[in-house]
């Protein structure tokens, strides 16, 4: 929940992502599916979380959906418009997907009683409270529980999850300046999010390229 690993598990509060050619993992393991999918006639979305360490990739599940807050994030960094991404996905039609070059953050917007269920709780202290920004910029908001009235943004739903917040950039460090200073120009009484989503990329990342799985074989 709270930034360094500390509180309950909450799932994703924030995620890094990039757009890349197929590489090693790649070629490891859902290339290794294409002739199964192609003769299932499978066409979609397919999401395979693994484990890697320097002796081998672990697969531990599949999603075979767009999964949140993933779709906010990858859609920031996509030039090809979402929708013509749906659309051809349910026409079954190829589609050659553009994407931005760079890196981006996604971030999770939340208010109490997240994680937890309280509906009483989230009643009294959170529900239907007023997001505010405080420059009239929505750029990089995606929203998940809310809902609007006399064309403010208020809080609704049971979960406590609000926004999720989107920044880009050509660096890892651009893409954290840009998302935490769009999460500066927001206020939502009680709410809170990770500070460090990206920090662990500048170890991962080369600990990546020395296991040789960045690469394109």
């Amino acid at each position: 929940l709270f930034p360094g690993n500390i509180g309950p598990s909450t799932g994703e509060m924030g995620t890094m992502m990039y757009w890349s050619a197929p590489n090693r993992i790649f070629n490891q393991t859902l290339k290794k599916l294409e002739q199964t999918l192609r003769r299932e006639q499978y066409v979609g979305y397919l999401d395979l979380n693994c484990i890697v360490n320097h002796q081998g990739i672990y697969p531990l599940e599949f999603t075979a959906r767009f999964g949140y807050p993933t779709i906010s994030i990858q859609q920031e960094g996509l030039t090809t418009p979402m929708g013509a991404l749906l659309y051809a996905l349910a026409h079954g039609e190829r589609i050659d997907l553009k994407a931005k070059s760079g890196f981006q953050i996604g971030v999770r917007i939340v208010v109490p009683p997240f994680p937890y269920e309280d509906p009483k709780f989230f009643e009294a202290n959170s529900k239907d409270r007023v997001i505010i920004f405080k420059k009239p910029s929505l750029e990089g908001l995606h929203i998940e529980d809310v809902r609007t009235q006399n064309g403010e943004w208020i809080i609704t739903g049971t979960s406590g999850v609000v926004l999720i917040v989107v920044g880009t950039g050509v660096t890892v460090r651009q893409a954290q300046a840009q998302v935490y200073n769009r999460i500066k120009n927001i206020m939502i009484p009680n709410m809170y999010y990770r500070d460090d989503i990206g920090e662990r990329w500048f170890e991962d990342c080369d600990r990546l390229h020395a296991w040789g799985y960045l690469r394109d074989s």
